[in-house]
């Protein structure tokens, strides 16, 4: 069973008067709003980076698959099949969007899910730890994690000669707004997700076709399939991470548009249906 926060553990029936105003604004006696966010991060960080089988899956997946993408798709020659890229280059920015996307919108429905059914997410629910404080600590847990996956898969892309991205500001905006789209995402599906067991596969229900009719593995050039995937939130995260791989691409502002309205979407659907208590069978 996974430990409950430090954080989240302060003792609301041994406080002074002095305190209780604290605990009543949903603070811990002795530490501000900013310490309990920084402290849920910090648990977060190393509830993750102690579990050696979540750290391998999430950033060795990605790195095996853009190197035997190197393998196979090496060298710098465009091609009109790659939209005038060559492989590496279109596949470094696409392997690095699909793993934000597992960081993120998977990592996160399952972890919720599992929280849930064990109990930990209503035992929690009832410390002084404001619920804010505990989802933007798992949302900047996820932008971290992704960073980190996305630095490696273009560590990889540079070793097979792929150019280092021309604007980086736009790369950064893209990586933060998609990974926090992703974390709504992720929370919605949790909180529709009836047991731990069934986020699995639902995850990967939703996932799996979305990766591959966006052209995350492979360029799609069927006219109404873009259409169609364009206005998911794959396709244009995918494009948002393209363009600054590309000379003079920056940002692209209708896809980070409908990237925000799917962040949006699933925030909403988090906020009404979440559930902090197990549900019943």
């Amino acid at each position: 069973m996974t430990p409950l926060s430090p954080a989240s553990t302060a003792d609301a029936s041994h406080t002074s008067p002095e305190q209780e105003p604290a605990l009543r604004r949903g603070e811990s006696p002795g530490r501000g709003r900013v310490g309990l966010l920084i402290h849920q991060i910090r648990y977060e960080q190393l509830s993750f980076w102690r579990n050696p089988q979540a750290v391998i899956f999430t950033f060795l997946l990605p790195v095996i698959v853009v190197t035997i993408f190197g393998a196979v798709f090496g060298g710098d020659e465009k091609q009109d099949f790659f939209f005038g890229m060559s492989g590496m280059e279109y596949y470094t920015p696409t392997i690095a969007a699909v793993s934000v996307l597992g960081a993120c919108y998977g990592q996160l429905a399952i972890v919720l899910s599992t929280r849930r059914q064990t109990g930990l997410l209503k035992r929690l629910r009832a410390t002084p730890l404001p619920a804010w404080v505990y989802f933007v600590g798992l949302l900047v847990h996820c932008v971290l994690v992704s960073l980190v996956d996305v630095v490696l898969v273009i560590g990889v892309g540079a070793l097979y000669g792929v150019a280092l991205p021309t604007h980086w500001t736009a790369l950064a905006l893209t990586l933060v707004l998609g990974a926090a789209s992703f974390c709504a995402l992720g929370a919605g599906v949790a909180s529709l997700v009836r047991s731990a067991e069934a986020a699995p596969a639902l995850v990967q229900f939703i996932q799996f076709p979305l990766v591959f009719i966006s052209g995350s593995y492979f360029p799609i050039h069927a006219g109404v399939l873009n259409t169609i995937a364009g206005l998911l939130p794959v396709k244009p995260f995918n494009e948002a991470m393209l363009a600054p791989f590309t000379h003079g691409g920056g940002y692209q502002l209708k896809e980070l548009g409908v990237l925000a309205a799917w962040g949006v979407l699933g925030a909403l659907v988090a906020v009404r249906r979440f559930r902090w208590d197990p549900r019943p069978e």
